[in-house]
């Protein structure tokens, strides 16, 4: 693979292993946190500090960006020292945040005003995933810049697929999210279920995930809920706001998602009580206290 220079803005949960992952294969990576000290590991590693974004657009030919929410997406982009204000021609940004596919249009209809590339390019499999480089990577915007930059995202990627025009990333990620919510309502029920009922939850999980019940959720948060270890693979508030994009996009098409909506009310009662910075499988701690 041809060494590229790269920019990573967003260094959380998953970011930082995906820069590691970058650096690892021999690429000159740049970073930028909001938080100083979260690069500190990666600097150490081989990565170059950047103040701002755009200062990172400044050295690289790609960055990529992966942030909590879309306001915060709008800010790196389009801010008075962001990504935009010294983008040059021919490069790519790419934005791996589950964001809106609104704003990935506009990044994309911004982008090709002064000739940059840009992907809406949101992940899936959490910190286990970003860890193992195992993501999945679902892409939207032009083919031909995905072509050039499929070979960059396929270093922490399992699985990149192109899905379509710009924005259709985004939607296809919200498909996965809309999935993920009802399974995990099921998955916690059926601990919570198997709990009262006097069975070991082990021998639950293990006979359980051997069957037509498999699924991510129960083998990788399952085992977690046993020690009960809470912490983040994948921020409950977040989960939130993604579901809530979810429900946005189907309400502006007449669609209603009744499960969906559950999951929502009870992620939402989740980050109320102040539980939003622990993992996705606290709603098994939440639950368990309403009981």
């Amino acid at each position: 693979m041809r060494v590229s220079k790269i920019g990573f803005i967003g260094l959380g949960v998953m970011g930082k292993e995906m820069a590691r992952h970058l650096l690892s294969a021999g690429h000159e990576v740049h970073v930028y946190n909001r938080t100083k000290q979260k690069a500190d590991e990666l600097v150490a590693y081989g990565a170059k500090w950047q103040d701002t974004p755009a200062e990172i657009a400044a050295r690289t030919d790609y960055v990529l960006t992966i942030v909590g929410y879309p306001q915060d997406v709008e800010e790196v982009y389009f801010s008075e020292q962001g990504l935009f204000s010294v983008a040059k021609k021919g490069q790519v940004f790419i934005d791996l945040t589950t964001s809106t596919p609104s704003l990935a249009k506009k990044i994309f209809d911004f982008g090709q005003t002064i000739g940059v590339e840009t992907l809406d390019a949101p992940v899936s499999g959490g910190d286990i995933g970003a860890k193992e480089a195992r993501l999945t990577t679902m892409v939207g915007g032009n083919e031909t810049t995905f072509e050039k930059a499929s070979q960059i995202l396929s270093v922490f990627s399992g699985k990149v697929t192109y899905m379509g025009e710009a924005g259709s990333g985004q939607h296809t990620k919200m498909a996965n999210q809309i999935m993920i919510a009802s399974t995990m309502v099921g998955m916690v029920e059926t601990l919570l279920y198997a709990e009262t009922m006097g069975l070991d939850k082990e021998k639950v999980i293990e006979i359980l995930g051997s069957g037509a019940a498999a699924n991510f959720s129960l083998a990788s948060y399952g085992p977690r809920i046993l020690t009960e270890d809470y912490s983040p693979g994948f921020f409950a508030k977040h989960f939130l706001k993604d579901l809530k994009i979810a429900l946005d996009e189907a309400k502006a098409k007449n669609l209603t998602l009744p499960g969906t909506q559950l999951a929502t009310d009870f992620y939402q009662q989740v980050v109320d009580k102040g539980y939003g910075d622990y993992g996705t499988q606290v709603l098994m701690k939440f639950l368990s206290e309403s009981n």
